[in-house]
C-alpha cells in the first residue's frame, strides 16, 4: 500500500483512480514505489555575513503541477530562486534534490540543466537584438571538432524540434525585439523547455510575467497548462496573486525568510486569503475610486495635438484632484505619452497648458519639465528611475539638490534630512536607513523611494508609467494610497499602465488607445473586467488556466 497523504490532491486523485498522467514516468512508477517530488528542498538556510535571510525553508514540487511561491518583497523569494540556480551558496546542512537525486551545492548550472531544471528570469530574460535561434541556443552552441565552426543547421533543427513540441511556430531568424509579446513569451518558455523531455523537468519562472499584457499573459498560461499536462513541473514565483489563484495547484508562502504555508492546496482560495498569509494580517481593501474631488475654480491641465513616437494628434484633459488612466494593447501608444510630456523623448508636435501657461511640448527637456511642475515616475526603477549606487537619502532628495546646483551651497543637509524623514514615514520605507545604498532595498521599497522623490517636489502634474509593477501586495497598497493622496491634495495625475487591477484601483477616468489615438473613454465603474473588455473588445477576461482536476475527480467518484 502506497502512502499518498503527503502528495498533492491532483496526483493523489490520479493514483487513487488508476489514472495515469500522459508520458509521466514518475506517475507510472507510483503504484510500485512511493512517489518522489520533482524538486525537494529541505533545511535551507542562507546567510549574508551575520544576517540570516532564509531560515529552515522547505518546499516540494511534484511532477505535473504548477507550484506558486509568493511573499512580500524582502521575504526571501528571490534569494531562494538564486540558491536554486547556483548564484548563491546556502549554509551547510541544506539539501536540494531533483527526482530523488541530491544536487551538489552550490548548485552547478550544468548539473541542473542535465537534470532538466531551467529558469526564466524577470521580463523573460531575452536578448532583443539577437535572433530567435540565437536566443534559443545561447549557452548551448557547439563548434565542430576541427574547424570550431558552429553547425547552424544542427542548431536550427534543435530549436525547431522544441517549437514543434509546443505546437507553435516562431520565425527563427527574426530579431526577438521585433516579435509580438505572445511570441516573445513562447520563445522564453521554449528555451527553458529544451533540456526537459516530455514528462520530466522543472521550469522556474522568477517574476517572468511582470511586463506581459493580458492577452500575452493568457497565452503564457495556456502553454504552461499544456506543459504540465505531460508531467513537467513549474515553480511560479510571482507578485501577481491572480496568477497563483487561477493557475497554481499548490502554493508556498514566505514571510521574513520563513515558510508560513507549505504546499497549501489552492482549491477554494482567493487573493484575500493569500494576502493574509503573506502579511500575517488582513489588509483593508482599497475601495474603487468614486467621483474625483475637483477643487473649485481649478483649471484643467490640457494636452492638444500631441504627436511623437507611436502617438498621433492626441488631445486630453486632466483636472487637479483627478487620476486619468491611459491603457491599450502593446504598441498602441498609450505608454509613450508619459515620456513625451516630461521631455524625456522628443515630441514632433503638441502643446501643454499648465497653471495658465501654454508650453510647446517639442521644446520640453527633462529640466524644463521639472521647472514647469511636471514629474515623471518611469517604468524600470533599476535603470531609469533610481541611481542604484547612491543612498536612500541621495535618491529621495535628488530633484531638490539638482535644482539648487547653481547656488553657493547646493545641498542643504538639514533640509535633506527633513525631507527624507518625512517621506520614509509617509510611505513606510523599510529599513529606515537613510544612508543605506538603495540597491540593498527590496523592490517594493525602492519603488516607494522613487515615488517619494517626485512627490517631495510637489508637482502640479504627476505622470506615472506602471507605478506598481513587480511589487508585492503590501507595497502596492501603500503606493496606490500615496498617489490618491497626491491627487486629493490638488495634483493632476496621469497613469499609463497595462494592469487592469491597478488601473481600476487608481483611476477616475480611463482613455483606451489604439494605433496611436484615443479610441474610447471609460467613466464610472472601472472594474478590471470592464477595462479588459474595453481593451480587447472581446468580452471579459478569462481565467489564466482552466479547472485542473474535474476529470480526475469525476473518475474517482465513479469508482
Amino acid at each position: 500500500m502506497v502512502r499518498t497523504d503527503h502528495v498533492p490532491q491532483r496526483l493523489r486523485i490520479a493514483l487513487g483512480s488508476g489514472v495515469i498522467l500522459p508520458e509521466s514516468t514518475e506517475v507510472r512508477a507510483a503504484t510500485l514505489a512511493p512517489p518522489v517530488p520533482r524538486l525537494a528542498v529541505e533545511s535551507l538556510y542562507m546567510s549574508f555575513a551575520n544576517n540570516r535571510v532564509l531560515r529552515d525553508v522547505a518546499i516540494d514540487v511534484w511532477p505535473g503541477e504548477i507550484h506558486g511561491l509568493v511573499g512580500q518583497n524582502g521575504s526571501g523569494k528571490s534569494t531562494l530562486a538564486k540558491v536554486l540556480t547556483g548564484l548563491y551558496t546556502p549554509d551547510a546542512g541544506t539539501r536540494i534534490a531533483v527526482d530523488g537525486g541530491e544536487l551538489q551545492l552550490p548548485v552547478r548550472p550544468q548539473e541542473a540543466r542535465d537534470r532538466g531544471v531551467a529558469v526564466v528570469h524577470q521580463s523573460l530574460g531575452l536578448f532583443d537584438h539577437q535572433s530567435v535561434l540565437e536566443n534559443m541556443r545561447v549557452g548551448r552552441l557547439r563548434g565542430s571538432r576541427f574547424l570550431r565552426r558552429i553547425d547552424w543547421s544542427r542548431e536550427r533543427e534543435a530549436a525547431t524540434a522544441v517549437f514543434e513540441r509546443l505546437g507553435r511556430h516562431v520565425p527563427l531568424n527574426a530579431p526577438v525585439g521585433t516579435l509580438r509579446e505572445e511570441d516573445r513569451a513562447t520563445v522564453a518558455i521554449a528555451r527553458a523547455l529544451q533540456d526537459a523531455h516530455a514528462g520530466t523537468g522543472l521550469i522556474i519562472f522568477d517574476e517572468s510575467t511582470r511586463s506581459l499584457g493580458r492577452r500575452s499573459l493568457e497565452h503564457f498560461f495556456e502553454i504552461l497548462g499544456e506543459i504540465v499536462s505531460t508531467g513537467t513541473s513549474v515553480l511560479l514565483i510571482t507578485h501577481r496573486l491572480e496568477e497563483v489563484v487561477d493557475a497554481a495547484d499548490r502554493v508556498t508562502v514566505l514571510r521574513d525568510g520563513r515558510v508560513v504555508e507549505s504546499g497549501r492546496e489552492m482549491a477554494g482560495m482567493n487573493e484575500a486569503d493569500l494576502t493574509a498569509m503573506m502579511l500575517g494580517r488582513n489588509l483593508i481593501d482599497l475601495e474603487h475610486r468614486g467621483a474625483a474631488t475637483i477643487p473649485a475654480n481649478s483649471t484643467p491641465v490640457g494636452v492638444a495635438g500631441l504627436t511623437g513616437l507611436g502617438v498621433s494628434e492626441v488631445s486630453l484633459e486632466v483636472s487637479p484632484g483627478e487620476v486619468l488612466g491611459l491603457t491599450g494593447l502593446a504598441g498602441s501608444g498609450y505608454d509613450d505619452v508619459p515620456y513625451l510630456l516630461s521631455g524625456v523623448t522628443h515630441a514632433d508636435a503638441g502643446t501643454l497648458t499648465l497653471l495658465g501657461a501654454t508650453i510647446s511640448v517639442p521644446a520640453l527637456s527633462p529640466a524644463s519639465a521639472m521647472e514647469a511642475g511636471i514629474a515623471l515616475v518611469p517604468e524600470g526603477r533599476e535603470h531609469a528611475g533610481l541611481a542604484m549606487s547612491l543612498s536612500l537619502a541621495e535618491n529621495a532628495t535628488f530633484p531638490q539638490t539638482t535644482r539648487s546646483a547653481r547656488s553657493l551651497f547646493p545641498i542643504d543637509r538639514k533640509r535633506e534630512r527633513r525631507i527624507v524623514s518625512e517621506w520614509i514615514e509617509r510611505l513606510d520605507v523599510r529599513p529606515r536607513e537613510r544612508k543605506a545604498s538603495i540597491r540593498t532595498f527590496s523592490g517594493g521599497n525602492q519603488q516607494k523611494v522613487l515615488l517619494a522623490k517626485w512627490l517631495a517636489n510637489a508637482p502640479s502634474l504627476l505622470v506615472l508609467h506602471e507605478p506598481t509593477q513587480a511589487v508585492d501586495v503590501g507595497a502596492r497598497h501603500t503606493l496606490v494610497a500615496a498617489i490618491r493622496k497626491a491627487a486629493a491634495d490638488g495634483c493632476a495625475v496621469i497613469v499609463a499602465g497595462s494592469d487592469e487591477n491597478e488601473l481600476a484601483l487608481l483611476c477616475d477616468r480611463l482613455l483606451v488607445f489604439e494605433e496611436g489615438s484615443v479610441r474610447a473613454e471609460l467613466r464610472g465603474d472601472l472594474s478590471p473586467d470592464t477595462i479588459v473588455e474595453a481593451i480587447y473588445s472581446n468580452g471579459s477576461r478569462s481565467r489564466l488556466r482552466g479547472p485542473r482536476s474535474e476529470v480526475h475527480t469525476e473518475k474517482k467518484e465513479n469508482n
